[in-house]
């Protein structure tokens, strides 16, 4: 029911504490680009469940339509930043297709605890999009990570090309924070799955919420032994061009 880590994957251009990202000075700055990186997580996370228990509660919606229609939400929100965007978006489309597709099993199987699990399956497939991704050496998280540590500025762009292009260890820096995240995806689809079908679906409406910002957390953590080495390459990059 909940918004799953696919649907917010933009977060992973949000470094742990071994690498802070180019912002305002001081810890200010740091705060608000926090704060802008956090927005869209808290909005598919809160959004959802929120929905869920207005419709439940309030207005005495079934179980079923309550957590089916709650997952709308995230993907009106998904299609409207592609729209807004106007660019393809690899990673943003494949985020966006199996959310859909999600969405169109739960309303065709009417099962409370498909539909639960459904989120499991939609984060399974972009763990393994992500995992197969670097077999090919193509890591899809970097399409989350580039914008935040290049902030738009061309200087910071060209040293990442650079450096994408040249140099082995950035190469590898890429590979070890796509495979973080897809090993921690697949962490918390396989607990989220289990989940589904032992616990009571009330349970985990909000556990399974519980579970997604857990391996959100852990991979911005575990990250960041990739995304700090990461960003002190493009500074020395961008300060020596």
């Amino acid at each position: 029911m909940t918004a799953t880590p696919t649907q917010n994957l933009q977060i992973a251009s949000v470094p742990g504490p071994q690498g802070q990202a180019p912002g305002g000075p001081g810890s200010a700055g740091r705060r608000r680009d926090l704060a802008a990186a956090l927005r869209p997580l808290m909005l598919d996370v809160g959004i959802p469940v929120g929905t869920y228990y207005l419709l439940r509660d309030a207005f005495g919606v079934s179980l079923w339509l309550s957590l089916a229609l709650s997952s709308t939400g995230p993907a009106v929100r998904a299609i409207a930043g592609l729209v807004a965007e106007r660019t393809l978006n690899l990673l943003a489309m494949l985020m966006l297709a199996v959310t859909l597709a999600g969405i169109a099993v739960s309303f065709l199987t009417g099962d409370p605890r498909a539909m639960i699990a459904k989120d499991s399956i939609v984060s399974s497939v972009i763990a393994f999009a992500i995992l197969g991704s670097v077999m090919l050496r193509r890591p899809l998280m970097s399409a989350g990570l580039k914008p935040y540590m290049t902030r738009g500025k061309a200087e910071r762009i060209d040293a990442w090309d650079r450096l994408s292009m040249a140099s082995a260890r950035f190469r590898r820096l890429e590979l070890a924070f796509s495979t973080i995240w897809g090993l921690a995806l697949l962490a918390e689809c396989a607990a989220s799955l289990v989940g589904a079908y032992t616990l009571p679906v009330t349970t985990m409406v909000w556990l399974s919420t519980v579970m997604t910002l857990g391996s959100i957390g852990v991979a911005i953590l575990a990250g960041g032994a990739a995304a700090g080495p990461i960003q002190e390459m493009i500074d020395a990059e961008a300060a020596a061009s």
